[in-house]
């Protein structure tokens, strides 16, 4: 009776069926420091359009300005809807319950709503596919 030896019955260099090839991947799920720049820049931009969308609320609703949440939210916002005051003749459109439309806050939401838009475009020119956060 023959013993019959499968081990040894390749071709010199042929896989074996029976060994299995395993790999590791190692999968970096960290963001890139491209990606970080992009969520900070995000992140900046979204507060102050939310902080110029309180200032415009503020104002429509007749908020005390001696109160200090107020003051604050006019006193940062003010230096972003400086820029946009006098572009156009109709800066406030005012009643005579005290209540004022902020025209100039509304053009300085929409201009600083577009200059984030640019700053994350002209940041993604660089970005590889797949590592742009903000697609």
């Amino acid at each position: 009776m023959a013993v019959h030896d499968h081990d040894h019955d390749h071709a010199p260099g042929a896989i074996e069926p029976d060994r299995a090839v395993h790999r590791s991947v190692v999968v970096d799920d960290r963001p890139t420091s491209g990606e970080m720049v992009r969520r900070v820049v995000m992140l900046a931009f979204g507060l102050l359009q939310a902080l110029l969308i309180v200032r415009i609320v503020l104002l429509l609703l007749v908020a005390n300005p001696g109160n200090e949440v107020v003051a604050f939210v006019l006193g940062v916002t003010d230096p972003f809807v400086e820029p946009f005051r006098g572009m156009f003749q109709l800066d406030r459109i005012g009643s005579d319950a005290g209540s004022v439309l902020d025209v100039a806050g509304g053009v300085a939401l929409l201009g600083w709503t577009l200059i984030e838009m640019l700053v994350l475009a002209a940041l993604s020119i660089g970005a590889r596919r797949g590592e742009d956060a903000t697609v």
